[in-house]
C-alpha cells in the first residue's frame, strides 16, 4: 500500500484553484515535481482563466468549465511536446490560474498637492483621493502574464497598485488642470472629471491587459488655512448689516449685565461699545460708497449751532438709579422688569 500511494503521489488527478483571498491576481498551480495525469480532470470557476505554459511558452487557455485534459482539447500544447501520435504518459506543464472579477475598492490619492490657478484665489494648492475598480480582460490574458506578472507564482493587487495609483493620480492631475474649473465649483464637477480620467487611462491600463472599470472621485479638498478663510467669509456674509448687529450687541450686552447684580457699572460701558462698532461700521460702509470730493473749493461756512439742552441723564445713570431702588425695596421685581425693559426699548 505505501508503495501504491506513493505512485499515486506523483501524478496530479485534479488541477484547479479555490480563491480565498480578495486580492489575488495570478496563482500558479503548485505542482513542484509532480507530473500531470493523461486524462486529469481542470475544474475552472467562474471568474478564473487557466493558462498552460510549456517551457516559458503559452499554450491552452481554458475558461470556466470541467475539461478531462487528453490531445483534443490540448492542441497547442500536444504541439509544442511533439505529441503526433497521442500519448498515454504523464506530462509536465505550468498552470496559471487568473481571476478575472472586478477588484473594487481600490483606493488612490495625491502624495503631494496640485497646484493650481483659480479664478476666485489666485494660486491655490489642493489634494484629492477616490477609489477605482480594476479587472483583468479576458482577451489579453497572456498579455497580463507578459507584461506585468513575469513568472511569479501568486501576484496580488498590492504589487501592482503603487503603479496603478501613480499613471491614475498623473491623469487626474492633468485633466484637472486643463478643466479650469474654480475650487468652489469643483464639488459639482466630480462625476465629469472622474469619467475623463477613466476615458482617458483605457488605452495605458489596457496596453497591462486590464480594464479600468471605475474611476471615482470623493474628495477634493483646500489647504487648511484656505479653509479657514472661506469659513470666516461665511460667517461674515451671515451677519448681513453690521449697524443693526452692533445694536443687537449693545442690548443683549445691557440686558445680560442689568439682570447681573454689582454688574451695572459695565451697561454704559457695553451699549457704548456695542453702539459705537454698529456706527463705525455704518460709517465706513457709507463713506466707501460716497463720491471722492473734487479739487480744494471753499466749503460753505455752517451756520452756528443752537445752545446745547440740558445734559438727560444716561441709559446707564436710569438703569443704576432704578437698580438702586429695587435694592432698596422701594419697588419691587415686577415694576423694576417692566421700568428695565421700557428704557432698554428707547434704545
Amino acid at each position: 500500500m505505501g508503495i501504491i500511494n506513493w505512485m499515486r503521489g506523483q501524478f496530479i488527478d485534479i488541477i484547479e484553484w479555490l480563491d480565498d483571498s480578495n486580492n489575488t491576481l495570478v496563482w500558479r498551480f503548485p505542482r513542484h515535481n509532480n507530473e500531470i495525469k493523461n486524462g486529469a480532470k481542470l475544474i475552472v470557476r467562474e471568474g478564473q482563466v487557466a493558462i498552460f505554459v510549456d517551457q516559458g511558452k503559452f499554450a491552452d487557455q481554458f475558461g470556466p468549465g470541467t475539461y478531462t485534459l487528453t490531445t483534443e482539447n490540448l492542441p497547442i500544447l500536444s504541439t509544442l511536446k511533439g505529441w503526433k501520435y497521442g500519448f498515454e504518459s504523464p506530462y509536465k506543464a505550468e498552470v496559471y490560474f487568473v481571476n478575472t472579477r472586478q477588484y473594487l475598492d481600490m483606493k488612490w490619492g495625491t502624495l503631494n498637492p496640485i497646484m493650481l490657478r483659480d479664478a476666485d484665489f489666485g494660486i491655490v494648492r489642493v489634494r484629492a483621493f477616490g477609489i477605482y475598480a480594476i479587472q483583468v480582460d479576458t482577451t489579453k490574458v497572456k498579455s497580463f502574464l507578459t507584461e506585468v506578472v513575469g513568472t511569479d507564482g501568486e501576484f496580488n493587487t498590492q504589487e501592482i497598485e503603487g503603479h496603478l495609483r501613480r499613471m491614475l493620480v498623473s491623469a487626474f492631475t492633468d485633466t484637472l488642470g486643463k478643466a479650469k474649473i474654480p475650487a468652489l465649483d469643483l464639488a459639482g464637477n466630480y462625476d465629469e472629471i472622474g469619467k475623463k480620467c477613466s476615458t482617458d487611462m483605457a488605452p495605458q491600463f489596457s496596453d497591462y491587459g486590464l480594464l479600468l472599470r471605475k474611476f471615482l472621485i470623493e474628495n477634493i479638498s483646500l489647504p487648511p488655512e484656505v479653509e479657514k478663510a472661506i469659513d470666516t467669509r461665511s460667517s461674515m456674509g451671515a451677519i448681513g448689516n453690521m449697524q443693526t448687529f452692533g445694536q443687537f450687541q449693545a442690548a443683549h450686552a445691557m440686558r445680560e449685565a442689568a439682570n447681573n447684580p454689582g454688574g451695572m457699572a459695565g451697561v454704559a460701558a457695553g451699549a457704548g461699545a456695542g453702539l459705537g462698532i454698529g456706527h463705525m461700521m455704518g460709517s465706513m460702509m457709507g463713506g466707501f460708497m460716497q463720491p471722492p470730493q473734487q479739487g480744494y473749493a471753499q466749503q460753505p461756512q455752517q451756520a452756528a449751532p443752537p445752545p446745547a439742552a440740558p445734559a438727560q441723564p444716561s441709559v446707564g445713570d436710569r438703569l443704576k438709579k432704578l437698580k438702586d431702588l429695587q435694592s432698596q425695596g422701594l419697588i419691587d421685581d415686577a415694576t423694576f422688569a417692566a421700568k428695565r425693559d421700557a428704557i432698554l426699548a428707547e434704545i
